[in-house]
C-alpha cells in the first residue's frame, strides 16, 4: 500500500514551500497568523537566515517561531532553559510553534519514602 501524500490544508509540501510568509500565515490557526501578520523579531529572523543557509543543524532561543515550511525536514536544537533538546521537523508540525516540541519540565519521579514518613517506618531504627 502507497503512502498517503502529506497536505495541509489541501496543499501539498511543495506548494507550501512556494508561498510566501503572509500567504501561509493565512493558512493556520488565528494566534500563530497573528504572530506571522506582525512581523518577525530580529532574532527571528536571523534565524530563519541560518536555515536558508542550508545548515541542517541550528540551534534557537526562539521558543515561540512559528514553524514554517521551509523549516520542514531540518533538525532544531531548542533551548530547554538549561539545554538544547534536538527536535526533526516534520510535516505535521507546521503552523504550532517550536516550544510546544521542547518540555521544559521534567516528570517527577519519587523514590521510596523515608524513614519515619510513614507509621510503619516511625519504630525502625536509624542503624
Amino acid at each position: 500500500m502507497a503512502k498517503k501524500e502529506f497536505t495541509y490544508r489541501g496543499k501539498t509540501l511543495e506548494e507550501l514551500q512556494k508561498l510566501s510568509i503572509e500567504e501561509f500565515a493565512m493558512l493556520i490557526g488565528a494566534d500563530n497568523r497573528r504572530c506571522l501578520l506582525r512581523g518577525l523579531t530580529e532574532v527571528q529572523k536571523h534565524f530563519l537566515k541560518k536555515i536558508q543557509s542550508g545548515k541542517n543543524k541550528v540551534k534557537t532561543h526562539s521558543r515561540d517561531m512559528v514553524i514554517l515550511p521551509i523549516m520542514v525536514g531540518k533538525e532544531i536544537q531548542i533551548h530547554m532553559g538549561k539545554k538544547f533538546e534536538s527536535v526533526w521537523v516534520t510535516e505535521e508540525m507546521l503552523g504550532h510553534r517550536l516550544g510546544e516540541f521542547a518540555m521544559t519540565r521534567k516528570k517527577v519521579s519519587h523514590n521510596a519514602p523515608g524513614i519515619g514518613a510513614t507509621k510503619s517506618t516511625s519504630s525502625v531504627s536509624v542503624k
